[in-house]
């Protein structure tokens, strides 16, 4: 059975908490399989038949009924996901070594052309934005507490809905849970 990656934006945000024992058992109850989840910020792995965009709608329409208020969710399969570490390995592996930051935004598509070159002139001398296939690359040459680009204006930027991931937590999440 394939085995997918659901990352969920604002699961534990704005006052709610959902203890991680819980979203395993949100999933488990929708039939999946084998899940597992991933330190307390919205990361759940799972084996599932099926489509990722089909299984987004089941588990967002799940969480909302089960929790009363909307948890947007990207899946990736595990290869999607290491393509992006191959990527940020070697377009961005100089960065990290002199201690910047990456954090990869996920997005159910790439957003319009308007909406990227709006996002890409967000770019300054601390926060660098680039595109993947369905991926925001935010590159942060200091700590996120010095970015000068908040949350809300990344968002009306991109015009879509995103969830957001430092680079470091996802190579973490390849090593500990996922299969090869």
């Amino acid at each position: 059975m394939p085995q997918h990656i659901a990352f969920l934006r604002a699961i534990n945000v704005g006052g709610h908490i959902v203890k991680m024992d819980a979203l395993r058992a949100l999933f488990s109850e929708l039939g999946l399989a084998n899940v597992r989840t991933f330190i307390q910020s919205g990361n759940v792995v799972f084996d599932a038949p099926g489509k990722a965009a089909a299984l987004e709608r089941r588990i967002e329409a799940h969480l909302l009924a089960q929790l009363g208020y909307q948890v947007e969710t990207f899946i990736r399969s595990p290869d999607e996901v290491r393509r992006v570490d191959t990527r940020v390995t070697a377009e961005f592996g100089a960065h990290l070594a002199a201690g910047s930051k990456l954090y990869v935004g996920f997005l159910r598509d790439l957003p319009s052309a308007a909406n990227r070159s709006q996002t890409v002139a967000l770019s300054n001398d601390v926060d660098v934005f680039s595109f993947g296939e369905r991926e925001l690359f935010w590159l942060c040459h200091k700590n996120m507490a010095e970015t000068t680009v908040t949350g809300p204006r990344l968002a009306k930027a991109l015009g879509t809905a995103t969830t957001t991931r430092n680079i470091t937590s996802l190579r973490k999440l390849l090593a500990t849970f996922v299969v090869r």
